[in-house]
């Protein structure tokens, strides 16, 4: 009796634990609309970080989420970047694109109002093919878009990208 008690208790805390579909159609539409704002980006993880403005436009539905947009720095340097994001269970999978090594494999969790994604590139960027994304959601206006890379090197984790973004 007090396995089945123990037991009981161990799985309700589970599945009270797990976000719920409802939950996480919530969270994808919350992301919806315009978005523009600031950051840096680094070419590799010893390169200096250059300043960016970005914009980008968000599609969500009940299950999926697309952000396109663009990023341009000085005068010189423009990319067009994009994420496409699926609820999969109890997980996230999709697509990066917008890297030079071609599009990436994204896979990963939602914590809170934090999507964190493993990148899984194209080809080898900075000594390997990993490496991590958070899409962390700041409050109703706001978001930040977050890329770490590790430094092929000393082994140290590197942010290659962190965009501060407002809903216009």
């Amino acid at each position: 009796m007090r396995i089945r008690l123990c037991l009981t208790a161990a799985m309700a805390t589970m599945l009270l634990a797990q976000p719920t579909h409802a939950e996480e159609a919530g969270f994808l539409a919350s992301m919806g609309g315009k978005w523009s704002g600031k950051g840096s980006f680094r070419v590799n993880t010893s390169a200096p970080a250059v300043s960016v403005s970005c914009s980008f436009t968000a599609k969500s539905s009940a299950v999926s989420l697309s952000l396109d947009g663009n990023c341009r720095g000085m005068v010189l340097i423009s990319r067009s970047i994009g994420v496409r994001l699926k609820a999969q269970g109890q997980g996230y999978g999709g697509t990066y694109i917008g890297s030079r090594t071609g599009p990436a494999a994204l896979s990963g969790r939602r914590h809170g109002d934090v999507l964190n994604l493993g990148i899984r590139w194209a080809k080898p960027v900075n000594g390997d093919r990993n490496a991590e994304m958070r899409v962390e959601k700041l409050g109703r206006n706001a978001m930040r878009i977050v890329t770490i890379d590790k430094d092929a090197t000393t082994s140290k984790s590197v942010i290659t990208a962190q965009v501060d973004l407002k809903r216009d």
